[in-house]
C-alpha cells in the first residue's frame, strides 16, 4: 500500500524497508522496559507499513529477475517464506517459549531479525534487470545482472525478451497509479488484478481463522490446548504453499487458482452444514475437517498464485503501479473483513459462509471468462491475450512484424 512512497528501486526499496522494520522492532522491545504503550502502537504502525512494502516489492523484484520458464514458481517463494513466518510465529507464540509475560517483548523484538539477515545478503544482488534495462536505460548494468542470474550462457534469451518489450515500450517512462485508470490498454488487466486481490482476502480465509478456535472447543479440545491445535492451520498455509510452488509451472495458473476457489466454494457449503448441526456429535469434527480443508484451497489456489498474476500481467511500465494499486486493494479488504465479519456473523450466525460462498462463486466465474493462462509466456504475449478486451473494435497491431525489425536492426 505505500509502494509509492519509496525510491522507485526494486533493491534500493526492500534494504530501506530493513531499515524500518528494525526500527518497529526496538519501539516495540522498548516499550516494556519504559512502560510507555505509545511505543507499541507506533512500532505495530510501522511494521504494518514494512509489511505492505514488502509483499508488494518482494515479488516485484523476484518476478523481474526470473527466467520465464520459472517465474511463476519463483514469485511464490514469498507465499511460502510468508506462510513458513506465520508458522514460525504460531510457535515462538507458545507460552512455553517467547508468549508468555515476561517474554513477550522479545517476541516482538524477533521480527528484526529477517530484516538483519536481508541487510547483510541482500547487497550482494544484483539490481532487477528489467528495471536496469527498461527504467533505467543502463545495459552494461543490466546485461552484468542478467548473467549474475540466468549465468553466461543462458542470459541472451531473456535479454532478447527484454529487447522485444523496451521496442513495445518505445521509451514509456513508469507510470503512477492513477495514471492506469485511464489507460484502455491495460484496462482488463487492472480490473481482474483489482477483482483477484479482493476475492482472496474477502473469500472467507480470515473467518475460518475466526470460527477455528469456536469449532476446535465444540469438538472437545480443551482450551488450553487450542494454541497448538491452531499450530496445525499454519502447517496446512505453509505445506499448500509449497505444494502449489511444485506444481504451478507443470499445472499452470488457471487451473490451480480456478480450482481453489471451486474447492473452496464446496467447504463452504459442506460448513454451513456442519454448523447447522451442530448439536450431533459428528458435526463438530466435520467443521475441523472443513477448517482444514478450506486452508489447504485457498493455499494451493489463490494463495500464492494471486501474485504472481499481478507480476505478469502488466508490463514494465505499468507494473510497479499495478502492485501499489493491489496492495491497496488488499489491506482495504482484509481491514474491510475485519470491521465488518463480527455483524456478518451477529446477523446471519453459522449461515455467514454463505456470503463467502457467492463471493468465491463471482470470483471463479470472473477468472473462468477473463483470466487466460500465464505459463511460460512473454510479457508480450500476456498483453496480446488481453488486446481482444480492451480493444473489441480494433485490430491488434502487427507486433510480432515491429519486434523482428528491430532485433534485425540491433543485429
Amino acid at each position: 500500500m505505500f509502494l509509492s512512497l519509496v525510491p522507485p528501486l526494486r533493491k534500493g526499496a526492500l534494504l530501506m524497508n530493513n531499515l524500518l522494520a528494525l526500527f518497529a522492532a526496538i519501539l516495540m522491545w522498548a516499550s516494556f522496559p519504559t512502560g510507555l504503550f505509545e511505543l507499541l502502537i507506533i512500532g505495530r504502525f510501522l511494521i504494518g507499513m514494512n509489511t505492505g512494502i514488502g509483499l508488494c516489492v518482494q515479488p516485484l523484484y523476484i518476478g523481474e529477475a526470473a527466467p520465464r520458464h520459472l517465474r511463476g514458481a519463483m514469485v511464490i517463494g514469498s507465499s511460502i517464506f510468508l506462510t513458513g513466518g506465520i508458522l514460525t510465529g504460531q510457535v515462538m507464540g507458545l507460552r512455553e517459549l517467547l508468549g508468555g509475560e515476561e517474554c513477550w517483548p522479545f517476541l516482538l523484538l524477533s521480527c528484526g531479525l529477517p530484516a538483519i539477515i536481508q541487510l547483510l545478503s541482500l547487497p550482494w544482488f544484483p539490481e532487477s534487470p528489467r528495471f536496469t534495462l527498461l527504467d533505467r536505460g543502463d545495459e552494461a548494468k543490466g546485461i552484468k545482472a542478467l548473467k549474475r542470474f540466468h549465468g553466461p550462457l543462458r542470459y541472451h534469451k531473456e535479454l532478447e525478451d527484454i529487447q522485444r518489450e523496451n521496442f513495445a515500450l518505445g521509451g514509456e517512462k513508469a507510470k503512477k497509479p492513477w495514471e492506469l485508470f485511464a489507460d484502455r490498454s491495460i484496462r482488463w488487466q487492472l480490473i481482474a488484478v483489482i477483482c483477484l486481490t479482493m476475492g482472496q482476502q474477502l473469500s472467507g480465509i480470515n473467518a475460518i481463522y475466526f470460527y477455528a478456535s469456536y469449532v476446535f472447543a465444540e469438538t472437545g479440545i480443551p482450551p488450553e490446548k487450542i494454541p497448538y491445535v491452531t499450530l496445525g492451520t499454519g502447517m496446512c498455509e505453509c505445506l499448500t504453499a509449497l505444494t502449489c510452488g511444485l506444481l504451478v509451472e507443470s499445472l499452470g495458473r488457471r487451473a490451480l487458482i480456478l480450482g481453489g476457489y471451486c474447492l473452496m466454494m464446496l467447504w463452504c457449503i459442506i460448513l454451513t452444514i456442519s454448523l447447522t448441526f451442530q448439536v450431533y456429535a459428528w458435526a463438530p469434527y466435520l467443521s475441523m475437517a472443513c477448517i482444514f480443508a478450506f486452508i489447504l484451497s485457498f493455499g494451493l489456489g489463490p494463495g500464492g498464485v494471486t501474485n504472481i498474476l499481478t507480476t505478469e500481467l502488466f508490463m514494465q511500465s505499468s507494473r510497479p503501479a499495478a502492485y501499489t494499486i493491489a496492495g491497496s486493494m488488499s489491506w482495504l479488504s482484509f481491514f474491510a473483513v475485519g470491521m465488518l465479519f463480527p455483524f456478518v456473523v451477529k446477523g446471519l450466525k453459522q449461515y455467514c459462509f454463505i456470503v463467502f460462498l457467492l463471493e468465491c462463486s463471482a470470483v471463479a466465474t470472473f477468472i473462468f471468462c477473463v483470466i487466460p493462462e500465464t505459463k511460460n509466456k512473454t510479457f508480450l504475449e500476456i498483453k496480446r491475450e488481453f488486446h481482444k478486451l480492451n480493444f473489441r473494435r480494433a485490430k491488434e497491431p502487427d507486433e510480432e512484424s515491429h519486434e523482428r525489425q528491430q532485433l534485425c536492426l540491433e543485429v
